[in-house]
């Protein structure tokens, strides 16, 4: 099935949103977030024959923002951003966080990812699973510590996410 440049653009718009999400919630920073993607797209481009079904373009674009993350992770190694440090590091009981995405964004790496996958990107246990290269098990416990870290960290905030 042949894909017009249009369709894949509009393919990308759509979901770009959503790569980003993926992306973000393996790297460490949004501009590492978007050089990921912008390397999935040139991935998914030189390869979009290899999509059969054009109705998985969703789930193929995220994997593929997924996998250009992790290689950009290899590549960088651990990076700590000088203009993230604080000049007095808080204490960690007083880190607040003002909302949902920010305290998933606050998460350990490999919490972080399964979480964007699972609730914000809608992938299964086991499609997580295969994406991450980890047991089916592993990501069920990594979204039950994130889970638990989560109600933790939003216990004190009330509004819109209602009582935790």
């Amino acid at each position: 099935m042949e894909w017009t440049r249009e369709e894949f653009a509009d393919a990308v718009t759509q979901h770009g949103g959503r790569m980003f999400r993926a992306a973000r919630a393996v790297l460490d920073s949004d501009a590492d977030a978007e050089d990921a993607v912008s390397q999935a797209v040139l991935q998914a481009w030189q390869s979009l024959d290899r999509l059969k079904n054009k109705g998985a373009v969703r789930p193929w674009l995220v994997k593929i923002a997924v996998n250009c993350a992790y290689a950009q992770r290899r590549r960088q190694g651990r990076v700590v951003y000088l203009d993230d440090l604080d000049r007095e590091p808080a204490a960690p009981e007083t880190a607040r966080h003002d909302g949902l995405w920010e305290a998933v964004c606050a998460l350990p790496a490999e919490r972080r990812a399964v979480v964007a996958l699972f609730y914000y990107e809608g992938l299964g246990v086991d499609e997580i699973a295969r994406l991450l290269r980890v047991p089916r098990g592993t990501v069920k416990s990594r979204l039950s510590r994130a889970r638990g870290q989560l109600k933790e960290m939003l216990q004190d905030q009330e509004g819109e996410y209602g009582t935790v």
